[in-house]
């Protein structure tokens, strides 16, 4: 079964981060940050897409797949994690374009989602990774994760 991965960067160095995708064989990495920003140094877009391109992965921001700022604050506050995977999900339901955009992707090759959260079961990512994998056949989720995975 072809894996759809999901990685994030938390606890990595850039250099760490892309020997795991390279060992995943990853052909490009989606972007679900709605800012594609980062106080960790290599993770900013421009710099984080360029280091996959000299590493020969592709790179594509995909903002509408990301954690809109209201609700990361609710987060922050104490929001139960399901009480915000229900509200995402809404979210989800209107971003049928790029979610098709990213089953395009996955389809031809393999693809690994990004966001920050080290813990798969903390971050938006697994969501918008189990909305497509049903729109895909053969294909199955991979959490990679800093230990292992």
């Amino acid at each position: 079964m072809t894996p759809l991965c999901t990685i994030g960067y938390e606890g990595f160095t850039a250099e760490q981060w892309v020997a795991r995708l390279k060992a995943q064989r990853i052909g490009v990495v989606v972007d679900v940050r709605e800012m594609p920003m980062s106080r960790k140094r290599g993770f900013s877009k421009s710099r984080l897409s360029e280091l996959l391109m000299h590493n020969d992965i592709g790179y594509v921001h995909l903002r509408s797949l990301g954690n809109p700022k209201p609700l990361r604050e609710r987060l922050k506050c104490g929001w139960a994690f399901d009480e915000f995977a229900q509200e995402f999900g809404r979210l989800l339901d209107e971003q049928s374009d790029a979610l098709y955009e990213l089953k395009t992707l996955a389809a031809d090759q393999r693809v690994c989602l990004v966001c920050f959260e080290e813990d798969p079961a903390y971050c938006h990512r697994s969501i918008v990774a189990e909305r497509v994998v049903p729109l895909l056949s053969g294909v199955e989720v991979r959490h990679l994760r800093h230990a292992g995975a």
